[in-house]
């Protein structure tokens, strides 16, 4: 049988099927017993047990049993903490957390009226504020649960809250987007759970459903999120700079203007309409060319703001923990749908860099906000519920990870997570393939990856190949591929034997980036920090990082009992060049370690003040 070896970008539109299953139709798990080890691994373990499972379920529920509320948002934190744990329970199948999963879905059903509702409004104040949001997240709760359990009671309890919300929205009644906040986005993001319920039903007033909240964007008090993306408007100015924040006028903000295009997604799943996908993916490519900072995350006071360009600029309330999480998941919904690696790519950026940045080092917590300067500490509590909304989101991002992992097309593995791990992936006519990576990646760039299908199998393999490394070497049973390349999958086509062994190695040379005057490190996928623990000077004094064509040569130290990760970095310090010309090796670590104990008296730093030498700048006159 021949072998077919080759590196492809693909970008050709498939679905895939991932190892969650797509919602509400029996699709069988082709990802079986995946554990994560290493640091990652730990990291996602203890993010289960001591937020996950440490969450007062009860306390959550009881808004929706009180029912008193006008303008705050309780309803959220049951459907996105029980989406967590869903998720969490998917991949470590805990049976303790799993009753706690069971627990909690029961109690919220027992909550609803005769009519249908669910949430924590008082009759009265039904759809203002935050009260479609909320059920939204009550319905993409039960249906995760349904999921799972296959309990058609949440089922039917979730259809009961949509046909509920449809007396109340439609023709000749309320316009659902002139309800709710940000220019009708939070009501109008429950085009998800509506996709999600006509998959499981079938029922075609829901896809009629759909497609009336779609058609509502471009009406005159709506959110344009068709329009405005096809004439190319940059999300952080699609409407005027509003007078009041936090309120309707308000239209870029990134949460919920990335949970619209999550439900317009999968609109486009179903329809085919290739103006939903083009809508999507023009929005995404607009977020990564200005919003998107090094770290993996954007948004300032929760909002796209031209974050990329003003990165290096201390900023109030940067990357919020809900934004990074949905960022990654659209992301990784785009990753299934177009096959294009770059999105794995942003994704990974994200892992090990903005969501790991979160989560306190004794995994309690989780932040709401994660600059790239200065301290961490616990977000606000939020509507006297003793928790706020990234610590409800935030372990959906830590549940994403395995179903990141691996995608499955047909034939094809694809492999887009590196770390050290086991699984059992199960392809078309039965063939079972057990794989195994060995690696301490990304502390190194080497991974091996042990291939074992049950009997010898026909099938394709494909690694990511990042697009930061620039030489990247494949092997497979050391037999050298050649043309791989950066920003890619990797695919080998072969017949495979148990013990077949792939290695990968990447290029994990440190990267110099230079931005108004400012200066980081990034190696391979982990922007580097320095922090005032390692002692050895102000972390915000103005330094020249030294470099070589670009290149930083870092050199790995032992590390200091709080970092993941240490290296050191040869920089000039300060402004006197007198005497102090030669360069100093200072500590720089990982940015998810950096001031991970939430001390305010510990400080980090990612984007380094460059100091200025005239003598290679050509003067610039001012100008405003």
């Amino acid at each position: 049988m021949p072998v077919k070896m080759k590196c492809a970008l693909l970008i050709k539109k498939i679905t895939f099927l991932v190892l969650f299953g797509a919602i509400c139709t029996p699709v069988f798990s082709q990802v079986k017993d995946l554990k994560i080890f290493g640091y990652l691994g730990n990291r996602i373990d203890e993010c289960i047990e001591h937020r996950v499972k440490a969450q007062d379920v009860e306390h959550l529920i009881k808004p929706f049993r009180d029912r008193t509320e006008t303008r705050r948002w309780q309803s959220e934190f049951w459907g996105k903490w029980i989406q967590g744990a869903i998720g969490s329970y998917r991949y470590n199948k805990d049976p303790e957390l799993y009753q706690i999963i069971k627990n909690a879905a029961n109690g919220l059903m027992a909550t609803q009226t005769p009519d249908g509702y669910i949430g924590n409004y008082a009759p009265e104040a039904q759809l203002e504020q935050w009260d479609v949001w909320g059920r939204k997240y009550s319905m993409l709760g039960l249906i995760a649960w349904y999921d799972l359990s296959g309990d058609k009671t949440a089922l039917t309890a979730a259809c009961k809250v949509l046909d509920h919300l449809m007396t109340q929205f439609g023709p000749g009644k309320k316009n659902i987007v002139e309800t709710g906040n940000y220019l009708g986005m939070a009501s109008t993001s429950v085009l998800e759970p509506v996709i999600y319920l006509y998959n499981c039903t079938g029922e075609k007033r829901y896809l009629d459903f759909a497609e009336y909240i779609v058609k509502q964007w471009e009406s005159p008090f709506g959110p344009q999120l068709i329009s405005k993306a096809i004439k190319g408007v940059p999300v952080s100015g699609r409407f005027p700079h509003p007078k009041q924040w936090f309120s309707r006028e308000n239209g870029q903000k990134a949460y919920e203007m990335m949970s619209c295009y999550e439900g317009l997604l999968e609109l486009y799943k179903i329809t085919g309409n290739p103006l939903y996908l083009s809508v999507v993916e023009k929005t995404v490519s607009h977020i990564i060319s200005e919003e998107i900072n090094v770290a993996g995350s954007g948004s300032a006071f929760e909002c796209w703001y031209g974050g990329r360009e003003r990165q290096t600029l201390a900023t109030y309330h940067t990357m919020e923990t809900c934004v990074t999480f949905t960022w990654m998941q659209l992301c990784n919904r785009l990753l299934g749908v177009t096959g294009n690696s770059l999105y794995a790519d942003y994704i990974e950026n994200s892992i090990f860099n903005a969501l790991l940045a979160s989560l306190k080092a004794d995994a309690s917590q989780i932040a709401k906000y994660s600059p790239l300067e200065g301290w961490r500490h616990e977000g606000e509590e939020q509507c006297g519920m003793h928790i706020n909304c990234c610590n409800a989101n935030g372990p959906r991002g830590f549940a994403l990870i395995p179903d990141y992992a691996y995608h499955v097309n047909g034939e094809t593995i694809f492999l887009n997570l590196y770390s050290p791990s086991e699984s059992t992936i199960q392809l078309p006519g039965k063939k079972q393939v057990q794989l195994v990576q060995q690696t301490d990646y990304p502390v190194s760039g080497s991974i091996k990856i042990e291939v074992n299908p049950i009997k010898k199998s026909h099938f394709s393999f494909a690694l990511r190949i990042p697009s930061w490394s620039s030489r990247s070497t494949v092997k497979v049973n050391g037999n050298e591929i050649a043309d791989v390349l950066p920003g890619s999958y990797c695919q080998i086509e072969r017949d495979w034997r148990k013990g077949d062994v792939i290695t990968v190695e990447l290029d994990m040379r440190a990267k110099l980036v230079e931005l108004n005057q400012a200066q980081a490190i990034v190696r391979g996928p982990i922007v580097l920090a320095r922090d005032s623990r390692f002692n050895d000077g102000d972390v915000d004094e103005a330094s020249v990082i030294v470099a070589k064509d670009g290149y930083v040569d870092l050199q790995p130290v032992q590390n200091s009992g709080f970092s993941w990760m240490t290296f050191t970095a040869p920089l000039v310090l300060g402004t006197d060049l007198e005497g102090h010309r030669d360069p100093i090796n200072v500590r720089f670590c990982d940015f998810a370690s950096a001031g991970n104990t939430w001390d305010k008296n510990i400080r980090y730093r990612v984007w380094l003040p460059k100091t200025l030498n005239v003598m290679h700048a050509p003067y610039k006159p001012y100008s405003d």
